[in-house]
């Protein structure tokens, strides 16, 4: 009866020895295969080298550059839908001259979040439609210049274009690539323009990644709202008693000026003030038989295009602003002062009324051949 239970136990005893060995043997298998089995691309190493960013990022893209250089027109690659202009060229980025281009997979790989806004814009747009004959690399490097430099070390500073005033980027190298596709037309007076010598760039202006107005790709909603982040002042003269209409949707900043640059020091969009003015109010060019000699020379004489607290644009009430130039010629000869008003210790009915105008009804010029005071 003792042989049964020493019998079980030795049985058992095998059992779990046999088992111990087995569990042994798959251990070491499994470190075997650990050690041979390739390094997870998406596993977060301690540190990470060159050839570490290398291995992560998306390897269908790299090397683009290489095929662009011997083919101005290459075809879209097969395992990457491009989304490019039509052969649009790369910028250089001075400060990474040796840089080459990754293609915009691999920029998509970090920047997924810009690449959802930039999908609502109008130029991710037109890369779409000129995108029969390019390849990736001319997406988001189009504008950002090649970025291999940039994808090796992510933290350095100047590796990319970038477009904003924290970044090392002159604004000299983010016009310029502004300009590679948008030179000449409205913008050929650029360089050398006020805003250019004050060290404006494009997209203190304009914000091409994101859809924030109806047109233009505006960094704001309107292109009054975009002159009014630095042009406060003027911006304050349309809440003048007396003003354009700007503030009621009628007529933008655009409307008078240009911008990108002009001639003018004031960025007019035609030669001179008058002939800005004459764009609205024909009726005032000419040519007349008698002519009010301020008047042809600078409408800014006798009125402030913005706004004013004064009766139709004046720099200065009527009679006050007629006395700078008139000295009361075949008139009374008293000069009209604020002591003539209503309110003050002499009282003049021609103050009072304000009435050069009653009488000088054609200020502007007359071509009544009674008319050389312009009365009529």
């Amino acid at each position: 009866m003792r042989a049964i239970p020493l019998l079980l136990a030795a049985v058992l005893g095998a059992a779990l020895s046999a088992g111990t060995m087995l569990l042994g043997a798959r251990d070491v298998q499994a470190q075997q295969a650990a050690a041979s089995a390739p390094p997870d691309p998406h596993a977060a190493p301690a540190g990470l080298s060159q050839s570490d960013i290398a291995r992560m990022l998306p390897a269908t893209d790299m090397g683009a550059g290489a095929a662009r250089a011997g083919n101005p027109h290459p075809a879209a690659m097969d395992d990457s839908p491009a989304t490019p202009f039509d052969a649009a060229s790369i910028p250089a980025n001075p400060l990474a001259p040796e840089a080459d281009a990754i293609g915009a997979k691999s920029c998509v790989a970090c920047h997924a979040q810009e690449n959802v806004q930039a999908s609502h814009s109008l130029h991710m747009a037109a890369f779409r439609a000129g995108a029969a004959n390019t390849g990736p690399q001319a997406a988001c490097e189009s504008c950002h210049g090649p970025g291999s430099a940039h994808a090796k070390d992510p933290t350095a500073p100047g590796l990319i274009i970038g477009f904003t005033h924290d970044s090392r980027t002159s604004p000299q190298t983010q016009a310029g690539v502004c300009l590679a596709c948008h030179a000449g037309g409205a913008r050929q007076h650029w360089i050398g323009s006020i805003h250019q010598n004050r060290g404006l760039s494009c997209t203190d202006c304009h914000n091409p990644m994101a859809r924030l107005s109806p047109e233009g790709a505006l960094a704001k909603s309107s292109i009054n709202e975009v002159c009014a982040t630095c042009h406060q002042d003027i911006r304050a003269k349309f809440n003048r008693r007396s003003h354009m209409p700007l503030p009621e949707g009628q007529m933008a900043c655009t409307d008078c000026h240009n911008p990108h640059g002009s001639i003018t020091k004031p960025l007019l969009k035609t030669d001179t003030v008058n002939e800005t003015c004459y764009t609205c109010h024909a009726e005032k060019r000419g040519p007349f038989l008698f002519e009010h000699a301020p008047v042809r020379q600078n409408c800014l004489n006798c009125h402030d295009v913005h706004g004013s607290n004064q009766q139709t644009l004046l720099v200065a009430p009527i009679p006050m602003l007629c006395q700078q130039c008139h000295t009361m010629t075949r008139h009374p000869n008293d000069l009209q002062s604020a002591s003539n008003l209503g309110t003050g210790p002499f009282p003049d009915e021609r103050s009072m009324g304000r009435g050069c105008l009653s009488c000088h009804a054609n200020i502007h010029g007359s071509n009544n051949p009674s008319g050389p005071k312009f009365h009529k």
